[in-house]
């Protein structure tokens, strides 16, 4: 899957997850910026993990859209 592809499937997800507009949520800022907390960040990344069929070690340094996408295109 492209980059783009990536950034926009986990955009949507998270979109969906807190009934938003897709276009409302910024990739470059902290999920908790974007109006997330620790258990809404847990559950989303299950989600994307399914998803985009991979395994994700959250850490704090993946703390934004931007830094998970470039995070699953290494793996």
């Amino acid at each position: 899957m492209e980059v783009y592809q990536m950034k926009e499937k986990i955009v949507d997800i998270i979109a969906a997850y807190k009934g938003v507009d897709a276009a409302e949520i910024a990739t470059d800022k902290p999920f908790n910026e974007i109006g997330l907390d620790s258990l809404d960040v847990a559950e989303l990344v299950m989600q994307i993990e399914d998803a985009c069929g991979v395994e994700i070690d959250i850490t704090p340094e993946l703390n934004c859209i931007d830094k998970l996408v470039e995070y699953i295109e290494s793996k």
